[in-house]
């Protein structure tokens, strides 16, 4: 049906075609901004009532949309949000960025993959552009979409298309966003492939075509398990240079002089977020379905969920220096959110950091500018409101995350003893 084809490139053209993103977090919501930006009507959908209801509002719950930006294009009618599903059969194009984190064996979840394909299957008809955002393991865009839309009597490329595009944001970032980050896009046939960029090139400064949504989905995972083995790397340096009696910053400052053949890592208390801790994870499993062991992968990941337990010996070995047993110690972690200047806390190693201290014993606190609270234990806890009296009554204090916003100087200045994951305090 070339007609349904034609139909939706002239509706992407004019800007009459209506967008639908399901899943309206730090992926979904930052796209909806530029589709709306581009002179699209954009509704997200999500599950939480309470999440679209504070779209709605014109009220941003993501750091790097301002609620004024939001409320102006909530208030011109470009952005909605809704938790109907049934809705979704009024879009012409519906871009799927829900969550894919890993189950309790560390296998994929794709639960939330799996009933966005079947709420998008029950709502459609000829015509509308699919667009699978969520990192996936390859196959999944042609094994869980194409079927369920073609037992619907659809045939892909014809009366509807599909595509994979992953997501590339990394929150905080103000230099490469939603809209100029290079946008990698697959189609099930070069139609779908087409309307796919069609659609993405009015809003995105440039797509990168790929022959199969399969080279797209494998694309972005190499691109995470890049970050992983090498800040697996990087963090064994580190347990080699404390072996060594050397310092593993200098070293890697001193490496990263050589203006090619190298590229700078840095180690920390581990990984977090909601990419590369997980992500490789992703195509590790895959490969073991094909009798294949992805060793880079699963030993990058022995060392980088290690190094959570390395800092807090380190904290352990600090105390003792002072005659002072872990147990009952006062441990102020400075920073819980996976990196510096953002609020996630996703997959976060100072949530690690926190449950082992606690199992040691240690009496733990934490202050973080951007995280008010957390959930450690099954427990709600607070962060500190007074960071210098949280310093000053601290036994031990660890660097978790090195925000822009504190003042290292005073800090270590006010703290008895500081383990230093970040090389915040440039020891």
């Amino acid at each position: 049906m070339a007609h349904a084809r034609t139909t939706l490139l002239d509706r992407i053209a004019t800007r009459e075609a209506r967008i639908g993103i399901i899943g309206v977090g730090y992926v979904g919501l930052p796209l909806a901004v530029v589709f709306a930006e581009a002179g699209f009507r954009v509704t997200g959908f999500d599950l939480s009532a309470d999440r679209a209801a504070t779209i709605n509002r014109g009220v941003s719950y993501i750091e790097d949309i301002p609620s004024s930006t939001l409320a102006n294009l909530v208030n011109r009618g470009l952005i909605e949000a809704t938790t109907d599903m049934r809705r979704l059969q009024e879009m012409d194009a519906i871009s799927v960025c829900v969550p894919t984190p890993l189950s309790k064996t560390r296998d994929p979840d794709m639960s939330a993959v799996l009933q966005a394909a079947d709420d998008i299957t029950r709502a459609l008809h000829p015509g509308q552009l699919i667009v699978l955002e969520s990192t996936t393991y390859p196959g999944t865009t042609r094994e869980i979409f194409q079927p369920r839309f073609q037992e619907r009597g659809f045939t892909v490329g014809h009366e509807v298309f599909l595509t994979f595009s992953p997501e590339r944001v990394d929150p905080g970032r103000t230099d490469w966003t939603t809209k100029n980050t290079p946008k990698v896009m697959g189609g099930i046939t070069p139609e779908c492939l087409q309307v796919g960029r069609a659609l993405y090139e009015s809003a995105i400064q440039r797509v990168v075509p790929v022959s199969s949504p399969e080279a797209a989905e494998m694309a972005k995972l190499l691109e995470n398990t890049f970050r992983a083995v090498n800040i697996g790397l990087v963090n064994e340096v580190q347990l080699m240079c404390d072996r060594l009696g050397l310092n593993a910053w200098e070293v890697i400052e001193a490496a990263a002089t050589k203006p090619f053949g190298f590229m700078k890592f840095t180690p920390g208390p581990g990984l977090g977020g909601h990419c590369i801790p997980i992500d490789p994870l992703y195509l590790s499993w895959k490969l073991k379905t094909l009798d294949y062991t992805a060793r880079f992968i699963e030993l990058a990941s022995e060392i980088n969920t290690s190094m959570p337990r390395y800092w807090v010996q380190k904290v352990a070995d600090a105390l003792n220096d002072q005659s002072k047993s872990i147990r009952g110690s006062r441990v102020l972690v400075l920073g819980v959110a996976y990196k510096k200047d953002v609020s996630d806390v996703r997959e976060s190693p100072a949530l690690d950091i926190i449950h082992l201290l606690r199992e040691k014993g240690a009496v733990v606190s934490y202050h973080d500018p951007h995280v008010s609270s957390i959930r450690i234990d099954d427990e709600r806890v607070y962060g500190e409101p007074d960071l210098l009296a949280a310093l000053a009554h601290s036994d031990c204090v660890i660097v978790a995350t090195d925000h822009s916003s504190y003042d290292w100087q005073q800090n270590r200045a006010h703290a008895p003893t500081t383990i230093d994951t970040r090389n915040a305090l440039k020891a």
